[in-house]
């Protein structure tokens, strides 16, 4: 009999999904901005600190959201990451906007503050920093970049909720910053996001913008006598069902977020004695603190044995997976972009990074089981015998 599959993750219930749902369908209020919803902003606002939080159906939508917000007209130049989903570009792109993709920091696989600012131009009006794995980039340098060369901060922090920049929240920092909820994410809700906004002359027309550009809010507010469109936007509300979803989760985000890490750091104990005899990279936990456990990766040496190790893990019944092909090298991201500098550590890290599966609940014998297979496939020679 074959053993179980150890999937890359498997998704967490609190217990309190249900009954919250449940409410949810008893007030026969099921658009958005319900109580569930007011009860999620205001999570968010306490334990992230940010000016005002405002869900949304996506991270995508609240990125898009941000585009608007800023007015990104044709012909703007916005720097981000090459090492990123499609979503941190296309929000941009779908402006008019020109997606600028730099190269990222070996170290963290973070974009690097030095390329942000190689890529500088008289046309550059935005940057989004993408915090991968939940690891916070280096703020303190990005926001010096952007208040010497007046441009604002949009923070991609899709993966990035409950983590850290030297003791400072991820949501506090950047002019606008972006989360996700979707059911990949520590926090979720199936599909879900939030845009938290930190310079507060964006709130009232980020109101109109997810509320079709009406002013509906200000109308429930008490403070118009009645609504009607004043501005552009689209839908961009969740559902009182997701965020009735979402609460459960958030309540319970410190639990999610302290197992995590007991994972990351068992594979990490277990794993360090290929990083000390140089047949792997592991990220230096110590020197990056601060994330949220929600991606563990290890860099293999080359394109093929990557490729032979996620074969051999297979084989044992174990998922893995590698992560984004470049922006700078997809379809759009030629027709759409450009890009600025070299771009090998994130050619790098496209071809020798290995996600390991990762999920609150994960048993001991399943971290050993990752951890004996990936020793195993160097231990016995299995690189040589498969490239």
């Amino acid at each position: 009999m074959q053993p179980d599959i150890i999937p890359r993750n498997t998704l967490y219930y609190t217990g309190s999904e249900q009954r919250y749902m449940a409410e949810a369908m008893e007030a026969r209020r099921l658009s958005g901005d319900g109580s569930f919803t007011e009860r999620c902003r205001a999570w968010l606002k306490l334990h992230t600190g940010c000016g005002e939080a405002l869900l949304t159906h996506s991270c995508t939508g609240a990125l898009e959201m941000a585009a608007l917000l800023l007015d990104i007209q044709a012909g703007d130049e916005i720097i981000m990451p090459s090492f990123t989903f499609s979503s941190t570009a296309n929000a941009f792109a779908l402006r008019g906007g020109i997606p600028v993709f730099v190269d990222i920091d070996p170290d963290t696989m973070n974009i690097s503050p030095d390329a942000i600012r190689k890529a500088v131009t008289p046309r550059t009006r935005v940057v989004v920093p993408v915090h991968y794995a939940g690891f916070p980039c280096d703020m303190d340098a990005i926001m010096d970049i952007g208040v010497e060369y007046g441009l604002v901060i949009v923070e991609d922090a899709a993966q990035a909720l409950c983590s850290r920049y030297k003791d400072i929240p991820i949501g506090r920092i950047g002019h606008l910053v972006c989360l996700s909820f979707h059911e990949s994410k520590n926090i979720q809700c199936g599909e879900g996001g939030a845009l938290l906004i930190n310079d507060l002359q964006y709130v009232g027309r980020a109101l109109v913008l997810r509320e079709k550009g009406t002013n509906r809010t200000a109308f429930l507010r008490g403070q118009v006598d009645k609504y009607t469109w004043v501005d552009i936007g689209s839908s961009y509300l969740p559902s009182e069902l997701n965020a009735a979803f979402l609460l459960a989760q958030l309540e319970d985000a410190e639990h999610i977020t302290k197992d995590r890490l007991r994972v990351c750091e068992a594979y990490h104990r277990l794993l360090h004695p290929l990083h000390a005899a140089g047949k792997i990279t592991l990220f230096d936990r110590a020197a990056h603190p601060g994330g949220n456990g929600h991606i563990f990766w290890i860099l293999t040496k080359s394109l093929q044995e990557r490729v032979a190790l996620s074969a051999f893990l297979r084989e044992r019944r174990i998922l893995s997976f590698f992560h984004y092909v470049p922006l700078h090298s997809s379809p759009a991201g030629r027709r759409l972009g450009k890009f600025c500098g070299s771009m090998e550590h994130t050619d790098r890290a496209f071809e020798c990074l290995l996600r390991l599966p990762l999920h609150v609940g994960m048993a001991e014998e399943d971290i050993r089981a990752v951890t004996e297979a990936i020793t195993q496939f160097y231990d016995n020679g299995q690189v040589s015998g498969r490239i």
